[in-house]
């Protein structure tokens, strides 16, 4: 009795223990939970869609039957063998055909959503592979696939995303939505928390004239910007070089590290000007020994401009030659007809203004002034043959050598013919001869004259006019001065208003006209102002006589006596005339007779 009842109640006890074993299987095994299971079998059959069966013990009463392409890589190759240790989704305990049904492929993916779960809610970094270009940005593979937003891959645009396809990067998740199957990315905020950290580490020892690395972020016509950690600072395209920089990316380009000096920075603002030459000695420092004043240099032609040439004598050192110091001879309008950017050339320094950083140059200065040669090839008075190479209104200019011009001024032309225009006697081309005035080097002006060739006529006109003499002219021009008469050709005289005939009536005093021929008296005749003054009072009486003398061509009167006879009939009645005023003024003297006194 006594064992049967033992053995009853042994009975009792193993059930209750196989049932509380068989319950807490049944928990252990709750179909969508990940379990784990050794690989018993692997079952390769090509025929099969499913490229075969995975046969795993997961401690179930029934074996679980994963297909085979879960578990190969994209390359075909099978990454799994008999023993191994693995996670499984479980997702029926038991199906038709009484296996488990389990799934490698999903443990992992729920194993993945678990862990960027994770990584979401401890704001952790992960890393994942850029893999293609969706619309508004990326898709990146972090295990799942997630969306990497435009505006999310760095701190600047990114004007083409499509070279960043296949790069691995770190990224924080911004948002997750396990059921929706949502989530995104962003490593611009990754760049940021980086930034904050280096921008920080940058303040601290961000002061001017320290010298720091940069990495050229950004390049413009102006300059360029400078990352210095977290902090930018702007490079201007003068602070590059003491050289001439036509634009910034003759000297760096983006992303290449440079060093730099700060110039500038304002930490409220947080500005800062960056410079590179200023790494360097200043070139100018030394000019004033090696440029001085009368130093002959060679340089590049770097920059043409309307009124002259830059010369590069060294690097950060620039002259210029002034358009009027390229030629002794040639009158340049522009530089370039003289010189080209890149040609290297031979000059002379003129001034040296160091505060100002300018350098006169001169290109003929190389060479001797011809014009210094001139004075002795030319002596004043010497007499010159060339050609008219152009006439003005104020002379003509005779070619005297190459590039250099005498000039015969309209007033050295004649001595006595009025010129109105040269071109009135010469055209261009025409050879002549001059005579040497004057030569001025300073102001390089060579003067010329025609007329000086010939006598001056005005040197015997006294002694060929004296006063007195009786002349027949031409009438010139008339107005309210006078009469201009031509005496021969190229001499003049005036006649002046109170000095033409009063012996017409009243009607016709006064009345001559251009073209008239009158006869006229020298008044004067003055070498020194080139004057001839005339008279044609009292002409016209010895015009009567002459009449009267050649209608009497048979007789022997002569205009001698009868001039005698009326110049001795005026004497004796200007005599009667004064024996009458004397008579008057005596009998007004004397009071007669039979006056009363007291009248």
């Amino acid at each position: 009795m006594t064992e049967e009842n033992q053995t009853g109640e042994t009975g009792e006890e193993n059930f209750a223990e196989l049932f509380e074993s068989s319950y807490s299987t049944r928990m252990q095994f709750q179909e969508g939970s990940i379990v784990k299971g050794v690989v018993l079998k692997i079952e390769e059959d090509k025929k099969d869609s499913s490229g075969g069966k995975v046969w795993v013990d997961i401690g179930y009463k029934s074996e679980g039957i994963i297909r085979l392409y879960e578990f190969k890589d994209v390359d075909g190759n099978i990454n799994v063998k008999e023993g191994d240790n693995i996670e499984v989704f479980l997702e029926s305990c038991e199906d038709e055909t009484g296996s488990c049904k389990v799934s490698k492929e999903k443990a992992d993916r729920l194993k993945i959503w678990h862990e960027i779960g994770k990584a979401y809610e401890d704001e952790e970094i992960i890393e994942g592979t850029i893999v293609s270009r969706v619309k508004g940005g990326l898709s990146v593979d972090i295990g799942v696939k997630a969306f990497l937003p435009g505006s999310q891959v760095d701190t600047r645009p990114v004007r083409n995303l499509e070279k960043l396809i296949g790069e691995k990067r770190n990224f924080k998740i911004i948002k997750f939505n396990k059921k929706r199957g949502n989530i995104v990315l962003s490593h611009r905020a990754l760049k940021e928390e980086e930034e904050k950290a280096k921008k920080k580490a940058t303040l601290e020892r961000l002061e001017e004239g320290a010298v720091l690395k940069g990495r050229v972020k950004n390049i413009t016509e102006y300059g360029a910007f400078v990352d210095l950690g977290g902090i930018d600072g702007l490079l201007h395209i003068t602070d590059m070089s003491w050289g001439r920089v036509n634009h910034p990316k003759d000297v760096v380009e983006e992303e290449q590290e440079v060093d730099v000096k700060v110039l500038k920075f304002d930490p409220d603002s947080e500005r800062v000007s960056l410079g590179i030459k200023q790494l360097t000695v200043d070139p100018w420092e030394l000019v004033p020994e090696r440029y001085k004043p009368g130093t002959k240099v060679k340089g590049q032609v770097v920059s043409l401009a309307d009124y002259g040439a830059f010369i590069e004598l060294e690097e950060g050192v620039e002259g210029l030659v002034h358009v009027s110091e390229m030629s002794w001879t040639r009158r340049v309008k522009h530089p370039s007809k003289v010189v080209a950017i890149g040609d290297t050339i031979e000059a002379v320094v003129l001034d040296l203004d160091n505060d100002n950083r300018r350098i006169s140059l001169g290109m003929k200065q190389v060479e001797p002034n011809p014009w210094t040669l001139l004075t002795s090839k030319y002596p004043v008075g010497s007499i010159i043959r060339g050609r008219i190479r152009n006439i003005t209104d104020f002379g003509i200019f005779i070619g005297i050598e190459e590039g250099i011009d005498g000039l015969v001024h309209i007033s050295d032309i004649s001595w006595t013919y009025r010129v109105k225009h040269p071109g009135e006697l010469f055209t261009k081309g025409e050879e002549v001869e001059a005579v040497v005035l004057n030569i001025d080097v300073e102001n390089e002006r060579f003067s010329l004259g025609i007329k000086q060739l010939t006598d001056d006529p005005w040197d015997s006109i006294p002694q060929k006019y004296p006063i007195g003499r009786v002349v027949t002219c031409k009438v010139l021009k008339v107005g309210d001065y006078g009469a201009f008469v031509e005496l021969e050709r190229g001499i003049e005289g005036i006649i002046e208003p109170q000095d033409l005939s009063q012996n017409k009536s009243d009607d016709e005093k006064g009345v001559v006209k251009a073209g008239d021929y009158i006869t006229a008296e020298i008044l004067a005749a003055d070498r020194g102002e080139r004057r001839i003054a005339l008279s044609a009072k009292g002409i016209a009486e010895g015009e009567k006589v002459k009449e009267y003398l050649e209608s009497k061509s048979g007789d022997s009167v002569t205009l001698g006596s009868l001039l005698g006879d009326k110049l001795g009939g005026l004497k004796v009645q200007e005599e009667e005339e004064e024996e009458k005023l004397q008579s008057s003024d005596e009998s007004a003297g004397e009071p007669s007779a039979d006056s009363d006194p007291k009248d």
